[in-house]
């Protein structure tokens, strides 16, 4: 640990609010970098670096200070961190009266350094998790050993079965999203600890990753689980009431390399699944999100889509396009899709009929009514 200039200021500024007297904060090699009198920063202290090699309390009386560079009145006392100097802290006065406060100040200069180191690390720590999680769920340089070492030097368990969650953060009311709201999601994340991996995945999407780590049962991974945390997020963010969020959580897949699949499903099911919910599971959403890859095949995608496009052509009002949507809508279940659109058996069966007719194809028939089905998905993209 190295004493900084903003720490001096620190242990200068807390310091002075404890006792009345100047306070100077002098590195390892006794050049002021922190005083109360701004005229005696960059000057190189005789006083500090006798503390500083000797290790000791060094007292300096009026008299002895006008025979030394730099030094005034006052006591100078060694700071310590891990059991080496990496300083000097000391107070501008007769020795005698500011004996009492020495100990104090030594010691809120201390503390001070201490709490710097251990945000240092924390940040460090954070860093180095962050590049950890894109390193898993991007292709990577680095092979399986390696990020197994820097998983271990992070003290994170890469066998924890886990599944990637993006969550993508939404103005509330108006309110201009900022990076702070990234970070304030990244900190509801990962408080209380819960072993969450998770890193700002886009700034310009606003999004952020999760991997979470999921219990593994004899029909898949625990869902409720997750579902039950996921409300309680969404219960905390409901108090900030700056932002909202829209999750999407992928499939399971297992060894290492299995992260970067799951991401891959969460991340297509965000970008394929109905954008009124809040909460999509890449399990509700397979087939939409797996025929969304034919969109890059132009051909193939018109092909789909044409007995839709037919349809619409003969169907101005969008009756029947309506009335096909809720057919599906309620797995193909006449007496259901009659009572959502409050119209009789009849009619139901006329409107499917002239379905049949201006599609070329027959609803009773499993291949038709699969195209069909498809047909309707890609249309509402």
């Amino acid at each position: 640990m190295q004493l900084t200039t903003m720490i001096a200021k620190q242990i200068v500024e807390r310091s002075m609010k404890i006792i009345k007297h100047s306070v100077n904060v002098m590195d390892e090699y006794g050049v002021i970098i922190g005083s109360g009198d701004p005229s005696r920063l960059n000057c190189r202290h005789e006083g500090a670096i006798l503390a500083i090699n000797e290790n000791r309390e060094v007292e300096i009386d009026y008299s002895t200070a006008q025979q030394l560079r730099g030094v005034k009145a006052g006591i100078n006392l060694p700071i310590v961190f891990q059991n080496k100097v990496i300083g000097v802290v000391g107070i501008s006065g007769k020795p005698s009266e500011i004996q009492q406060y020495g100990e104090l100040v030594k010691m809120t200069a201390e503390l001070i350094i201490e709490q710097a180191a251990l945000m240092t690390e924390i940040q460090w720590s954070k860093r180095h998790k962050e590049e950890l999680v894109l390193q898993l769920i991007q292709p990577s340089d680095l092979n399986t050993q390696q990020l197994y070492s820097i998983a271990e030097r992070l003290e994170l368990d890469l066998n924890q079965p886990r599944i990637a969650t993006i969550i993508k953060v939404d103005s509330f009311n108006g309110e201009n999203l900022s990076l702070s709201h990234l970070q304030k999601l990244v900190h509801l994340l990962e408080y209380p600890e819960r072993d969450n991996l998770v890193a700002i995945s886009s700034v310009t999407l606003n999004e952020v990753v999760v991997l979470k780590p999921i219990t593994l049962t004899d029909t898949g991974w625990n869902r409720s689980h997750e579902e039950k945390r996921i409300r309680q997020l969404f219960q905390r963010i409901s108090h900030d009431e700056k932002f909202t969020i829209k999750i999407a959580l992928g499939d399971y897949f297992p060894n290492l390399e299995g992260l970067a699949q799951s991401y891959m499903t969460a991340k297509a099911t965000m970008s394929t699944a109905n954008a009124k919910n809040r909460i999509l599971f890449f399990q509700d959403n397979k087939l939409p999100v797996l025929i969304n890859g034919l969109k890059s095949d132009t051909w193939r995608m018109e092909q789909l889509k044409q007995p839709i496009i037919n349809l619409q052509k003969a169907d101005p009002k969008g009756i029947l396009f309506k009335t096909l949507k809720a057919f599906f809508n309620h797995n193909c279940d006449s007496a259901q899709t009659c009572k959502s659109l409050h119209i009789h058996r009849n009619t139901l069966r006329y409107r499917l009929d002239k379905i049949n007719k201006e599609t070329s194809l027959d609803i009773n028939k499993i291949n038709d009514s699969t195209y069909l089905y498809l047909a309707l998905l890609m249309s509402n993209k």
